[in-house]
């Protein structure tokens, strides 16, 4: 997976499917997938990964690069990688 620890939290890459089912975080192999529910449209993609993955880690979600693109770079503010890396295998972490 392309998830980095930096000083001012996690960095992921991810690739969005816009136009899901279901809000759902896939890893398979070493790319992270995103699948959201919404259009992309104004912004409604992002909005969302922010929301979604903000309640799925507990922890502020920010795009850095990507905004307008499906490939994504995001930061999880104060969290650690190894947390980050549970939650996206389905496992709860460990505190």
């Amino acid at each position: 997976m392309k998830i980095t620890q930096t000083k001012h939290g996690v960095l992921i890459e991810v690739f969005v499917k816009p136009n899901s089912n279901k809000f759902t975080i896939i890893a398979d192999n070493d790319e992270i997938t995103i699948y959201s529910t919404e259009e992309p449209v104004e912004g409604k993609v992002n909005k969302e990964i922010i929301k979604e993955l903000s309640r799925i880690f507990y922890a502020k979600v920010g795009i850095i690069s990507g905004s307008t693109s499906r490939q994504k770079r995001l930061l999880i503010s104060g969290s650690e990688k190894a947390n980050i890396e549970q939650i996206i295998a389905g496992k709860r972490p460990q505190v």
